[in-house]
């Protein structure tokens, strides 16, 4: 499977769309990513056969996840943190739009049961990573739906969302793990553009690609200027390995210190 996917920059249809599918043997990942745009009264039922999250893009949806009701809303992924739902296989879903909507859908193999389990903005911090370090220039946010620390054990999927800000960067450091990952991107404008760094390869991506990131891949990435970059990123647990953390590339991870000393131009302070 290509790492690149770029075949839907005009758009993704209505419906239902898998961009990657879990049980494709050429997906290393084991993790299934799709897109789900339902047009305002559409109501979709699931029943999931493995542990599957949802998270909401923009519009306004509700419904129930087993005996759990939920409702969320969103108008813009980059000034408003994330709403999800994430269940177990064996759960049935049932999604009504009450607007226009769109859903990024994640998925595994996992067959393990647990509750259903509601993410809304309150729930996630939208921590800003990056301040004060090398001039701020990979400031940006993270937000971590969830994780180990707020899953039980039976979960095999991390997620969350990064938003980098106008020419900066992000996953800065270069960082790499032993676990699969996921990133998608969107932009703030439709022209807009980034640069995803894959090892020693380096991906120009635009609007709705999507990258897939191998096992032990330093993974850094950056925006052009005047351009907001999101994208969400999922990780999926190994067996006995489960995602705590990045491991940072050792000669770059010097530019964590708040106090590092680096070289900036005299005739400009460096919040210019």
């Amino acid at each position: 499977m290509n790492a690149h996917i770029n075949s839907f920059r005009q758009g993704f249809p209505l419906g239902s769309t898998w961009i990657t599918r879990h049980d494709d043997r050429e997906n290393e990942s084991g993790i299934g990513l799709g897109i789900l745009r339902l047009q305002a009264g559409e109501r979709v039922n699931v029943d999931v056969a493995s542990e599957c999250a949802w998270l909401l893009m923009a519009g306004a949806v509700r419904g129930e996840a087993g005996a759990t009701p939920f409702s969320l809303s969103r108008k813009s992924l980059f000034d408003e943190s994330a709403s999800c739902v994430h269940v177990a296989a064996g759960t049935t879903v049932h999604i009504e739009a009450e607007r226009d909507s769109e859903l990024t859908v994640y998925q595994c193999a996992n067959r393990a049961y647990f509750d259903p389990r509601l993410f809304s903005p309150q729930d996630v911090p939208n921590e800003a990573r990056g301040r004060g370090q090398v001039g701020g220039r990979a400031l940006r946010y993270v937000r971590t739906i969830f994780d180990r620390r707020n899953s039980p054990a039976e979960v095999e999927l991390v997620l969350g969302e990064v938003v980098t800000f106008p020419g900066g960067w992000s996953s800065y450091p270069p960082h790499h793990h032993v676990q699969p990952e996921i990133y998608h991107y969107r932009f703030t404008a439709p022209s807009g553009f980034g640069h995803a760094e894959l090892g020693e390869s380096v991906l120009k991506v635009r609007q709705n690609d999507t990258v897939l990131i191998s096992a032990g891949l330093d993974h850094a990435q950056c925006t052009a200027p005047g351009y907001g970059m999101y994208y969400s990123w999922v990780i999926r647990h190994l067996p006995n390995n489960p995602y705590i953390a990045p491991e940072f590339t050792p000669e770059h991870a010097w530019t964590l210190q708040q106090d590092a000393s680096y070289w900036h131009p005299p005739e400009f302070s460096k919040d210019e």
